[in-house]
C-alpha cells in the first residue's frame, strides 16, 4: 500500500479527482488507524463500547495531512495486526465477537486488514493510472 501511495507525485497524495472522492492519504490513514483497532478487537475479543466513530473520522482527517506519520502508523499497526492474527489458535476462528453491526466470527475479523488494504490499494492504483503514474 505504501508503494502505491509513493507512486503518486507528492502533490497528488492529498488530491482527489472529484469533490466527493477520497484522497490516497485518507485511504492510507483509514487503514493505519483501523489496523490498530482491529488488532485490539482480535486480542481482546470485544469491540470497544466507547468507540467514537466521529472521533475516528477526525483523527483520520488529521493523520491524512501528514505523509510520514500516516506511513509510520500504517507500518506500526499492520505489524500489530499481524502479531494479533498469528496469536489466534485455529480452534478460536469461529468465536463470535459482537460488533456494532452484529456478531462476526473471528475468522472474518482477522481477514479485515487484508481485504481493506487490498481494496484501498486498488483505488490508489486507479488514481495513479489516471495520473499516468503506473509503470
Amino acid at each position: 500500500m505504501i508503494t502505491a501511495l509513493l507512486r503518486l507525485p507528492e502533490d497528488k497524495r492529498n488530491w482527489s479527482p472529484e469533490t466527493t472522492s477520497r484522497t490516497a492519504q485518507d485511504m492510507v490513514a483509514e487503514c493505519a488507524i483501523l489496523n490498530g483497532s482491529t488488532a485490539d478487537v482480535i486480542t481482546n475479543r470485544t469491540f470497544p463500547a466507547d468507540f467514537d466513530f466521529a472521533d475516528y473520522g477526525r483523527q483520520k482527517a488529521v493523520l491524512a495531512q501528514h505523509g510520514d506519520a500516516v506511513q509510520s502508523l500504517l507500518q506500526e499497526n499492520t505489524a500489530r495486526a499481524i502479531a494479533a492474527i498469528r496469536a489466534v489458535p485455529d480452534e478460536d476462528l469461529q468465536v463470535e465477537v459482537q460488533m456494532p453491526w452484529g456478531p462476526m466470527a473471528l475468522a472474518q475479523i482477522i481477514s479485515y486488514p487484508y481485504w481493506n488494504m487490498s481494496y484501498h490499494e486498488g483505488q490508489i492504483n486507479y488514481v495513479a493510472s489516471m495520473l499516468g503514474c503506473l509503470e
